[in-house]
């Protein structure tokens, strides 16, 4: 039979079959076939919420069984980690992704929502900018002024409030027929938010740390929570809280094309495509960042991913 995997950790898969032939629809516990699954080499986990897999139930242990096959993905959100040198699957089959960031409580981050675009880009799933706790924006022109500019680019942009309850609408109407990839820094609220579109998931939420304005990790591993209920149809991929999210995929060379608006210029430099945009004269990104056509906060975000990247590669 085949499922959808929504939640594993230690190489332990809980599938949600298509047809159950257990009552209440339960999950079905499950490890990998064999020492190797086709289709997973070279990745740091094997399998994520959003995969869909061929099992085999365990005749002998009702409710466990063996993840026999990976049905051939449509696409995978990941990030490159640097424990384990390998790209880490977050959610796969994903039709959107959620950027979440908040204006305050934690502090307005703009270079963490640069890097998990850039993802979205190289694995070329659309992106939308989610700003929580927005009952905290005191007009504060700096995030304003940023926020505008991600607009003026081309990305989707909501304001909400899991605490109030403004924009939730809006959102749920956007999930909804859909799998969204929820990625943002610990504190942010993915928890409170998700509880508020599916009462039903029940989330821990974890308190923030006042000296420091960071959360604290209360997701340790993705999974995946139909919504249903008075918000629709639609799932939801919740992802742990990454402190820094370090872009899969990216060779240093290539990163300019993930940045949407450099993207147009990249071949037009005096030195065409072996152009750094940092020092060359004749450079197209360094000249539309003079003339305010690129933001000079996204620049320096690209300059300072870059040097990582090089340094990784």
């Amino acid at each position: 039979m085949t499922g959808l995997i929504v939640r594993g950790s230690n190489n332990i898969f809980y599938v949600r079959p298509d047809t159950d032939p257990c009552a209440g629809n339960e999950e079905i516990e499950c490890r990998i076939k064999g020492k190797v699954l086709k289709g997973v080499e070279g990745y740091y986990n094997p399998l994520a919420p959003g995969d869909r897999v061929h099992i085999e139930l365990d005749p002998l242990h009702p409710g466990k069984g063996l993840v026999t096959e990976l049905v051939e993905r449509k696409n995978a959100f990941t990030r490159f980690n640097q424990k384990g040198m390998a790209p880490q699957l977050l959610a796969a089959n994903v039709d959107l992704v959620f950027c979440l960031t908040t204006p305050a409580s934690p502090p307005f981050r703009p270079r963490f929502l640069d890097r998990v675009l850039v993802q979205a880009e190289r694995s070329q799933i659309p992106a939308a900018i989610v700003v929580n706790k927005w009952d905290l924006h005191d007009g504060d022109y700096d995030v304003d002024e940023r926020l505008e500019d991600y607009r003026r680019i081309g990305y989707r942009l909501l304001t909400v409030s899991a605490v109030t309850g403004a924009g939730l609408e809006e959102l749920a109407d956007l999930i909804k027929g859909r799998t969204v990839v929820l990625v943002g820094q610990s504190g942010v609220g993915k928890s409170s938010l998700i509880n508020r579109l599916a009462p039903h998931a029940g989330l821990k939420v974890g308190d923030l740390c006042e000296k420091y304005e960071r959360g604290s990790h209360t997701t340790t591993m993705s999974r995946l929570i139909e919504l249903g209920g008075p918000s629709g149809s639609g799932r939801i991929i919740d992802t742990p809280g990454v402190r820094r999210l370090m872009p899969d995929g990216v060779q240093p060379g290539d990163l300019a094309l993930y940045f949407r608006e450099f993207a147009p210029l990249v071949g037009q430099c005096t030195y065409g495509l072996s152009c750094s945009h940092r020092i060359e004269p004749g450079c197209k990104v360094m000249e539309a960042v003079a003339a305010g056509v690129i933001h000079e906060d996204r620049y320096e975000s690209y300059l300072r991913l870059k040097e990582e990247l090089e340094e990784l590669y």
